[in-house]
Order: C-alpha cells, then sequence, then structure tokens
C-alpha cells in the first residue's frame, strides 16, 4: 500500500515499464491524472523510442528523485552497422552510409572494450541537455546545431552479442546516470571505422528497481514512500528521536545511529514509516529530506 495520504494527498513511488511512443513527460501527465494529484516528479529520463523502467515520484517522495536519479542504469538494446542517424538511433534521419560488411562480433567486441570506465561523452542534439537556456532538441528541430561540452560519464560493464542479423549486435550496457547508449553505439560506430545507430533500446533496471517489478502505465502501482530510498543505508529510531528527525534536528552520528558515509534512510522502528534522509555534515549529520510531519512522528505505534 502506498504510504497514507497527507495534506499533499498520496505519497509514494511507481516502478512503470514506458512504452515506446511515449515521452517521460506523457507518463508523468498519464500518471497526474490517474492518481489526482499534480505532485508527480520522474527520475531518469527515456527517449520516446525507448521503453523499460522509469521511477515516478508521488506526493513528497518527488523531494527524494535525486537519490534516484544518480543510480546506476542498465539497459538492452541493438547497434546497427553502417548506418548514422540524426538521432544516434532508428527514430532519425540517415545522414550517412558506410560498407562495414567485413566487421566481426570479434571487432565489435574489441572496440567496445574501450569505452568501459570512465569516458567522455559529447551530449547528442537530440537530448534534453540545455545550452545557452535552451533545450538541445529544441534547437534541433530548427535545424540549429551547437557545440556541445564532453561530459564524464561511467561505463561499468558493456557485453556485445550476436543478434541473428547481419551487421546488427546486441549490447547490455551498466552505466552511471547520464550516459546516452545512443551516444556509445555512434561512437562504437566510429571506433571501427564507420558508423552506426542505435534501436531497441530497453531500460531493464535503475539501482534495484528492475522491469520485473515495473508496471504498466495503464496499471500504476503506488509503493510505500520507503520504497523509495531501497539502495540507502537504513537507520531505524524510537519515538523520542523520530520526533527530532520530524522538527529536522542535526545529531551526532552516533546519537542517530549512522555508519560510513551516507546518506542514510532514517526509518521508525516499530511501524517501518520513512521519516526522512540524512546526510553528513562534518562530524554530524543533518537531514536533507524530512517526510513526516512533526504532529504524527510521536504517534508511530497505535
Amino acid at each position: 500500500m502506498p504510504s497514507a495520504p497527507g495534506p499533499d494527498g498520496v505519497c509514494g513511488l511507481c516502478v512503470v515499464d514506458k512504452p515506446a511512443g511515449w515521452t517521460s513527460h506523457d507518463v508523468v501527465a498519464k500518471a497526474r491524472g490517474t492518481l489526482r494529484t499534480r505532485r508527480i516528479g520522474h527520475a531518469g529520463t527515456l527517449d520516446p523510442g525507448a521503453t523499460g523502467v522509469l521511477l515516478l515520484g508521488v506526493g513528497r517522495v518527488t523531494r527524494l528523485m535525486r537519490f534516484l536519479g544518480a543510480l546506476p542504469k542498465y539497459y538492452v538494446g541493438e547497434i546497427v552497422l553502417g548506418t548514422e542517424t540524426t538521432t544516434l538511433d532508428d527514430e532519425g534521419d540517415v545522414v550517412a552510409t558506410h560498407v562495414m560488411q567485413g566487421v566481426t562480433l570479434g571487432d565489435v567486441r574489441e572496440a567496445a572494450r574501450s569505452f568501459v570506465g570512465e569516458i567522455e561523452q559529447v551530449p547528442p542534439m537530440v537530448s534534453a541537455v540545455k545550452v545557452g537556456g535552451r533545450r538541445l532538441h529544441q534547437l534541433a528541430r530548427e535545424g540549429v546545431e551547437v557545440e556541445r561540452a564532453p561530459r564524464r560519464v561511467v561505463i561499468h560493464r558493456l557485453d556485445v552479442a550476436a543478434a541473428g542479423e547481419p551487421h546488427v549486435f546486441g549490447l547490455t550496457v551498466e552505466c552511471s546516470s547520464g550516459t546516452y547508449v545512443r551516444t556509445l553505439a555512434a561512437d562504437i560506430g566510429r571506433a571501427l571505422g564507420g558508423g552506426a545507430h542505435l534501436r531497441r533500446l530497453r531500460r531493464t533496471a535503475i539501482g534495484p528497481y528492475t522491469v520485473d517489478e515495473a508496471t504498466p502505465v495503464e496499471a500504476l502501482t503506488v509503493l510505500p514512500a520507503v520504497e523509495a530510498v531501497r539502495a540507502l543505508d537504513r537507520v531505524a529510531v524510537g519515538d523520542d528521536v523520530a520526533a527530532a528527525v520530524a522538527h529536522g534536528g542535526v545529531f551526532d552520528r552516533g546519537a542517530l545511529g549512522v555508519t560510513g558515509e551516507g546518506p542514510w534512510a532514517v526509518v521508525h522502528d516499530l511501524s517501518g514509516e520513512l521519516l526522512a534522509v540524512y546526510e553528513p555534515r562534518g562530524e554530524q549529520v543533518k537531514p536533507a529530506v524530512v517526510l513526516t510531519a512533526p504532529s504524527s512522528a510521536t504517534d508511530q505505534s497505535g
């Protein structure tokens, strides 16, 4: 069940399996209508042609989206050698073709190895990145191309497999937030002496949230707020500390009972309700987000 509605209505997390043809904002708009609340945000934008895991924060959980957006991403897709497009995927217009019949699976795997680790990527023109206050995709629609600063991303894993079709290879990618798999496919094509684009991109997971638990847009399930901090270290506290947390109290690490680098999800020891997320501040810890109201923090065991 979702967390009990507060003054802003339903509160929780939705793990959605985004369909092809929908923008991430389309999913948010649908969820707002279904759940009858405007207060919905998402973590981890997906291109319209891509499918898979999209996380929605509902109500107060929108304030936790920054912790979810930073989680590693997992994808599967296909790289098509020999054709470059305006969007770097199969949604765009063909802008160049290359003869690459001699490229083998071994060649693609060898090229892919050079992209594992920390790399620099130039964001594609068809993306939501802002340059000079405007989204790149807006400029691209006007036929304008601008200089884009490269960004550092991390490719943790990049596997290549035969796809059963000439010049097409399957990709399995584990990467940091902010990685463009379209750009990765295009860069691999260039590294092989030609060009390439991406197709059939599917995000299989964001951190611990997998496509196996995702629901269709038409059948949203709102998980409790505590599910939004599944990837964080967790500390359970009693009534006295819960009351101080509700008022935004700052603690010594020992007083809150936390270890490590944080951030930490603070939950009530009896109800399991998420009270707040705390971050380090020197030798102390301070609230990054407080979700519980002061009046309810001392009434958790009723």
